[in-house]
């Protein structure tokens, strides 16, 4: 059963993050913006200094400009119109204080305390850039007005606002989605952490109940040896499928713990670990009243790359799971072929199937998709697990018989080449038995029923509940 997390927690998550990323962002927009205002307004101020150093610089080289009246002399004129339009004024103060407009339209000049260089004053309600020079003892200043260099500067402060807010919008809108996107997988981490611990305490609880409660009872009065005996034997069977959950839980941890790109050393032939595990599975399709047929691939084709073992453990889960769905009088049918370069493992049960709704969730850890007894729910993630590192892929589907349908396929690998001889050539052991002859009879029997053997054949580690993970 799924446990939603927490709600709006990925929304909180990614809204924290577009904050940080909209708060920088607009930070260093902030910065830029006054960067380039300054640099602007600098360069502009620079060039109305350079003007009125030129205006200075004619006035020096002809001082006749300052004997009224100077006829023939033409003085820069102010342009028509407002005050702030006028490009430079010169205006000679006497050492006394007295200004002497030299520009016609000119603005009345403020008393200052003139000194050499450029200084910034307010002229008739204008900011205006002054520059002074002495010439025959007075001083001669050139202004002209930066009105519009604030005006300007007041302008693209509206234009870099508007762009900032827009950017700001942007920026945490973007962040927003992309935070939302990227939480995605760890909120979905996080969730099946907490149904994985939930979970696992929930089966681990179970059967440790169930010991504490038989003990709990069984000390309550004095009892007959065969109450005890019965006891024990339950306290036992819960012992066994405590230690099965935990072998599972630490094989799994191992797994997960595993480097991603640790490469599984090796090849396996697919059609003697199927053939293997199926044997042992004979007792227990018997027992459930269900038929186990196999069908494997021609000899010496289907290699795969991986381990014995963890093959073995995935056809143990595959074969434990189809029959214990099958039902009595059902039938289970495990098929290895061969093709296009893929090897293929099939094991179909005429079962009840699995919904379509659940094909998804099969291989999560403790997922059942009904409430039959028996098993963990841990069975396909192991499966899933092994499936992954030895590169499989799953086709999860309906079988000819109606019931559930696992595939598993594989590229194909080459066949190991024959081991080393030992010195002198000779074989280490001339009572060896021709596996191959054998191979070669059991393929006469294909999907043909199995006998049912005279002894009791436990599946993989001693016990079907094991592998057990119902779907």
């Amino acid at each position: 059963m799924r446990r939603p997390g927490p709600p709006g927690a990925p929304w909180v998550h990614a809204a924290k993050v577009a904050s940080a990323a909209t708060a920088i962002v607009a930070g260093v927009a902030l910065l830029a913006a006054v960067l380039i205002n300054a640099a602007i307004v600098h360069r502009l101020v620079a060039d109305v200094d350079g003007r009125l150093s030129e205006r200075l610089t004619f006035v020096t080289h002809a001082p006749e400009v300052l004997d009224p009246p100077a006829a023939g002399i033409h003085l820069p004129r102010a342009s028509e119109g407002d005050v702030d339009d006028a490009p430079t004024f010169i205006w000679q103060v006497s050492p006394s204080g007295a200004v002497t407009p030299l520009s016609a339209a000119a603005p009345t000049l403020p008393a200052h305390a003139w000194q050499a260089g450029p200084a910034t004053l307010t002229v008739a309600g204008s900011d205006f850039r002054l520059a002074a020079t002495r010439v025959r003892g007075s001083w001669v200043v050139a202004g002209e007005s930066i009105a519009r260099i604030g005006q300007a500067r007041d302008d693209l402060i509206l234009v870099e606002l508007v762009l900032g807010a827009l950017l700001i919008v942007v920026t945490f809108t973007g962040s927003f989605l992309v935070g939302l996107r990227a939480s995605a997988p760890i909120e979905q981490i996080r969730r099946r952490q907490a149904e994985f611990t939930a979970d696992a305490s929930h089966e681990l609880r179970t059967p440790l109940s169930v010991i504490e409660a038989e003990v709990d009872l069984a000390l309550t009065r004095p009892r007959p040896e065969g109450e005890y005996r019965a006891t024990l034997r339950r306290i036992s069977s819960e012992s066994g499928r405590l230690r099965s959950i935990v072998e599972d839980l630490l094989w799994l941890a191992r797994e997960d713990g595993r480097p991603p790109d640790t490469e599984r050393p090796g090849t396996v032939d697919l059609d003697e670990v199927a053939e293997a595990c199926t044997s042992r599975f004979v007792a227990v399709a018997d027992t459930a009243g269900v038929t186990l047929t196999t069908r494997l691939s021609p000899t010496d084709t289907a290699w795969v790359r991986g381990d014995a073992e963890g093959m073995d453990r995935l056809l143990g889960v595959l074969v434990d799971n189809a029959c214990r769905h099958a039902g009595r009088g059902g039938s289970v049918g495990v098929q290895v072929a061969v093709t296009g370069g893929r090897v293929v493992l099939t094991v179909d049960d005429s079962g009840p199937g699995i919904p379509e709704d659940h094909r998804d969730l099969v291989f999560d850890r403790f997922h059942r998709a009904d409430d039959s007894p028996g098993g963990s729910g841990l069975g396909l993630a192991i499966a899933d697990a092994v499936v992954r590192a030895s590169s499989g892929t799953w086709a999860v589907g309906r079988s000819p018989q109606g019931g559930a349908r696992f595939s598993v396929a594989w590229r194909q690998a080459g066949a190991p080449g024959p081991p080393p001889r030992p010195e002198g050539g000779t074989r280490t052991s001339d009572r060896e038995p021709d596996r191959e002859a054998d191979r070669e009879a059991d393929r006469e029997a294909d999907w043909e029923p199995r006998g049912r053997p005279t002894d009791a054949a436990s599946p993989t580690n001693g016990s079907p509940a094991h592998h057990d993970s119902p779907l």
